[in-house]
């Protein structure tokens, strides 16, 4: 395989302080969309849509019917042993970590365990092992509850899964931070790499959360949408006729790396992980904080920490949900910071295709986000028909729109129950600029960087 030295010179911005450049050098995801990247992207850019009238059993003892499981059935890469010992949301975590070990150029290749971490967050966990182990034990009693029960069930056990099978030792963390893990868990990983406390860290987020009582407790919520006759159009972030959003499941993993780690193994690199921002709203558990104020200041903050001002921002990939008062709050956020629509960074909404996946939703959309420059393209966001007046805010829809420019800056904003706000700043050069410089002799760059 051809591959870049490391990201070009316009990715070369010194952070000031004295901490590594991180980058993205590896990328994998199994999705409603699609098996892995690949199909996930592909699938985005024509339109496809994940939500469907959920099969399973139980399906008529919930009150709202509808879903996006993933695709493909996780489990190829995994012994017998070890689908009965990992539970479905480690599974999926499992999935898209070896196909991002593999894309990073790892796979078969000796990496220094000491310098190998894990950050792979997850809403739920095990939800279903847990529950499945309570009906077990009020059905069968105690001595028929799975041996490996609780460890299937812990939140850290998708992070802790993968750790093992990498046999990585910088550390495995796992943060639960609602709908904000995903791209919590990539935060944290890039704080591992600038401290210096790893030079590799396999990323992102997981959840399996279509089960009865998860689908019920946001039904009596009144989180998810009641277009059961209309699946495909249930999910309509930032649209005037959103009415909730659509529970969905699977996992989203990044390999970051320190610059200097990949320049020397003579990686690709995909783009750099240039700034982030968090903050929490203390406003309430399960709404934002309506005005934005709070979610602006971890966007201004990403920004000031990639060196880049809100002109540059090209991309947003937004968090969009399509809940009524969480793209409000998210459109005054991105609003305050970037100005009104006009003039403004062209907005996706991924769930409009996929569903919620919770915990995975940051990872999955960070995924795109990369994509994005690479490919010089964001994604339309589905549904997004009648615009909302309170969205002041240039919602890319009807079909991809270019990207332009021989660097793209690009933001992905995620949002969680429980107040949390984390927001990351990613640049670099798409495919056709690398192109570009090649043909003009400029080398340096594998044209072929990505997929």
């Amino acid at each position: 395989m051809a591959a870049a030295a490391g990201p070009d010179c316009a990715c070369r911005r010194d952070p000031g302080d004295g901490r590594r450049r991180v980058v993205v050098t590896g990328l994998g995801a199994t999705t409603p969309l699609g098996g892995d990247v690949t199909s996930t992207w592909q699938a985005m850019l024509r339109g496809d849509n994940g939500i469907r009238r959920l099969s399973e059993p139980w399906v008529d003892q919930v009150p709202i019917p509808l879903g996006a499981p993933v695709l493909r059935e996780p489990g190829p890469g995994l012994s017998p042993v070890q689908r009965r010992r990992i539970d479905r949301c480690g599974q999926l975590a499992v999935t898209a970590a070896q196909e991002a070990w593999s894309d990073a150029g790892f796979d078969g290749t000796a990496v220094a365990p000491d310098r190998t971490g894990v950050a792979i967050s997850t809403a739920m966990g095990g939800i279903s092992t847990l529950i499945g182990g309570y009906e077990t034990w009020k059905a069968r009693g105690w001595r028929r509850i799975h041996p490996a029960a609780i460890p299937m069930a812990m939140a850290n056990a998708p992070a802790a899964v993968v750790g093992l099978l990498l046999g990585a030792r910088a550390g495995i963390h796992a943060m639960v931070s609602a709908c904000a893990s995903g791209a919590h868990a990539i935060a944290t990983a890039a704080d591992m790499i600038r401290a210096g406390h790893a030079d590799v860290v396999v990323t992102g987020g997981a959840d399996a959360p279509l089960h009865p009582l998860v689908l019920s407790g946001f039904a009596t919520m009144r989180a998810l949408s009641q277009r059961v006759s209309e699946p495909a159009a249930a999910s309509r972030p930032y649209d005037a006729g959103r009415d909730g959003f659509v529970l969905g499941e699977g996992a989203g993993v990044l390999v970051l790396e320190a610059e200097e780690h990949a320049s020397r193994r003579g990686a690709r690199v995909y783009a750099e992980l240039a700034g982030v921002g968090i903050t929490s709203d203390a406003y309430h558990l399960a709404h934002p904080e309506p005005t934005g104020v709070v979610n602006a200041t971890a966007i201004r903050t990403s920004l000031a920490a990639a060196g880049v001002t809100a002109a540059e921002v090209e991309h947003v990939n937004a968090n969009a949900t399509s809940t009524v008062p969480g793209d409000a709050a998210e459109a005054r956020a991105l609003a305050s910071v970037f100005g009104e629509a006009a003039g403004g960074p062209a907005v996706s909404a991924n769930k409009s295709m996929t569903g919620h996946t919770l915990g995975a939703a940051g990872a999955i959309e960070s995924i795109a986000t990369v994509l994005a420059i690479r490919d010089g393209v964001a994604p339309a966001t589905a549904n997004f028909a009648r615009p909302d007046r309170d969205v002041a805010i240039d919602v890319v829809h009807g079909a991809p729109r270019p990207l332009g420019g021989s660097e793209i800056v690009a933001l992905k904003n995620s949002t969680g129950f429980g107040g949390h706000n984390v927001a990351i700043t990613f640049r670099g050069r798409p495919m056709a600029a690398r192109a570009r410089d090649d043909g003009a002799g400029g080398g340096g760059v594998d044209p072929a960087a990505g997929r």
